[in-house]
């Protein structure tokens, strides 16, 4: 399996984390795990249908945007597969398509639904290009094109939504709404309208995301990791980590859990 990031280029960098590639040529199960930054997201070879139960399947997109999300869900392939996709800040919804981002929150729609023949065109166009690079550029191209037409003004809350995302959640919403000049229900619709959740549910799957990072922290506890990543005890952790992933972190952390594959490659 090859997994590879690509960083933006710095006019994009404020909007978009990073550029990524997932390969094999082995059948494959993935998990997608709650997240506050949604992807866009282009399979150039081979399909994935989403596993909504044992006994049901359903045919996932072939480009399209997976909103930011508050649960799990499960994918799986029969063949080999190449995806590539782009990593966004959940700012980025409102800023490239002039949509709130809470519109894609735990949303799955496809490109043709979002962006009309425009989209099409811009499937085929990464369907085509002979390589990943080239994808990247392209990708890279279309979403500048957007920002011109939107002209997105940076404001308190998307710096603000970033800041969250850098700190691992680890900020009081109360005094950031007294920050932000705004009422506390002023600053949550607001909040919501640029993240897609509200202020403590959006902190709440940044903690939990942040300890994925510990993916190799072999000589770290549960216990350890819970407060290294700022939850006031381990079994708030557990609580939490069983929410987003479906799984205990145990099993998680001594890679049991199905679709890390990624993680080892």
């Amino acid at each position: 399996m090859n997994y590879q990031i690509i960083p933006p280029p710095p006019q994009l960098a404020q909007h978009v984390r990073f550029f990524w590639v997932l390969e094999s040529e082995a059948p494959y199960i993935h998990r997608s795990l709650a997240c506050g930054c949604p992807e866009l997201i282009f399979h150039y070879k081979g399909t994935f249908d989403e596993v909504t139960d044992p006994d049901n399947r359903e045919k996932s997109f072939v480009s399209g945007i997976h909103g930011q999300s508050q649960k799990f869900r499960r994918f799986i392939t029969t063949q080999g597969f190449g995806i590539f996709g782009v990593y966004l800040y959940p700012f980025a919804i409102p800023h490239f398509l002039s949509l709130p981002a809470d519109a894609l929150s735990n949303e799955m729609p496809d490109l043709d639904t979002l962006l009309g023949s425009e989209g099409r065109i811009l499937e085929e166009k990464i369907m085509l290009a002979s390589n990943n690079y080239s994808r990247v550029t392209l990708l890279a191209n279309f979403l500048e094109n957007r920002l011109r037409k939107t002209q997105p003004e940076r404001s308190y809350i998307t710096s603000l939504v970033q800041d969250i995302i850098h700190s691992k959640g680890d900020m009081r919403v109360q005094q950031l709404a007294q920050d932000s000049c705004l009422s506390v229900r002023q600053f949550e619709r607001k909040f919501k309208e640029y993240s897609g959740f509200s202020p403590k549910l959006f902190s709440r799957i940044v903690r939990f995301q942040s300890t994925l990072d510990e993916y190799d922290a072999k000589d770290k506890t549960l216990t350890q990791i819970a407060y290294h990543c700022g939850y006031y005890d381990q079994s708030h952790f557990i609580r939490d980590f069983k929410e987003f992933s479906g799984y205990h972190p145990k099993v998680y952390f001594d890679k049991k859990a199905e679709g890390t594959e990624w993680r080892d490659a």
